[in-house]
């Protein structure tokens, strides 16, 4: 049986890919260009890909192909419609990163809330040491507790940011984007309400038809000066144009963990803002602690495994 990894790199240099050799002839491409998928793929049982795109045209080079693992939850870097028409298999891994995305959403949260930047600049610059005073308050920061936290998004991962939200102190309401979901625990109110009422908005829903472009210059000008935006969805959810012009407007703090486009391209009108001191920018790492990359991988075994169980290869 032969296994092919296109995108090993996605995982991390620190995860240990010789767990693989246990299912056959493993081949691991640490990065696969589009124009190079259909050759890899070509003799391969099992395909194994985190966001390189596996559809028609690389499936039907496939004569062998009877499995794709995606190293991921979202599946829409694959065709599941001609997957299941060709009989071929897609599993992914669900839940592995939602401690994670949780942890770094407060992480954020703190660093724009409490302007530690700003702070850790004036320590290392000696400012602290010339003002001749034992503290700073040249930043004022307000606490957690008392404040709204709107939640755009009230999922798997919105419920556990909401739990910890709650622990601080603040009170949580959310915004659901597919119009579905009535979640006892929580007030639900219209986007524009909550926009324009909470204190602290994150973002943790899927890009879709409903959310794309959901939050732009018309609505990000509803958040009230001093709130805090997060960003731990999907890039698209906010139009990034916009978000540059509303945050040189008027004195919001974003932080983003994923971008329209990834890696964020050099003519990105994020790299241009005027006030960069209130825009947090990491590049989509809220997933990849450690445990979670180990539960991923341990997530993609499982599916192998299972499937094997019922097929023979």
């Amino acid at each position: 049986m032969k296994l092919v990894f296109l995108d090993a790199v996605t995982l991390g240099n620190d995860i240990d890919m010789d767990i693989f050799d246990q299912f056959g002839d493993v081949v691991v491409h640490q990065m696969t260009r589009k124009e190079e998928t259909i050759e890899r793929c070509r003799e391969a049982d099992i395909v194994i890909t985190n966001k390189v795109i596996v559809d028609k045209e690389v499936m039907d080079t496939c004569e062998n192909l009877k499995l794709i693992c995606v190293a991921a939850t979202g599946m829409n870097n694959v065709d599941l419609a001609y997957a299941k028409e060709r009989g071929i298999e897609v599993r992914n891994v669900s839940g592995y990163s939602t401690d994670s995305v949780v942890q770094h959403t407060f992480a954020m949260l703190f660093y724009l809330m409490e302007k530690l930047p700003f702070y850790d600049r004036y320590v290392k610059s000696r400012g602290w040491t010339k003002s001749g005073i034992f503290t700073s308050i040249d930043r004022p920061f307000h606490e957690l507790r008392g404040k709204q936290w709107g939640i755009i998004g009230l999922g798997t991962i919105g419920r556990e940011v909401a739990k910890v939200a709650e622990t601080f102190g603040a009170t949580v309401v959310y915004y659901s984007t597919s119009g579905k979901n009535h979640d006892p625990l929580y007030p639900r109110m219209e986007l524009d309400t909550l926009l324009s009422t909470s204190h602290i908005v994150s973002i943790h829903a899927p890009l879709n038809e409903k959310t794309e472009n959901l939050l732009d210059f018309v609505r990000l000008e509803k958040i009230p000066a001093g709130s805090i935006l997060l960003n731990l969805g999907r890039g698209g959810i906010i139009n990034e144009g916009d978000l540059v012009r509303a945050i040189d407007d008027k004195e919001i703090y974003v932080g983003l963990d994923v971008t329209e486009r990834e890696p964020l391209p050099e003519d990105s009108p994020l790299f241009d803002v005027a006030h960069p001191e209130r825009l947090l920018i990491t590049p989509h790492i809220a997933w990849t602690s450690i445990e979670a990359r180990e539960r991923l991988v341990a997530g993609i075994i499982h599916n192998i495994e299972v499937f094997l169980k019922k097929h023979t290869i």
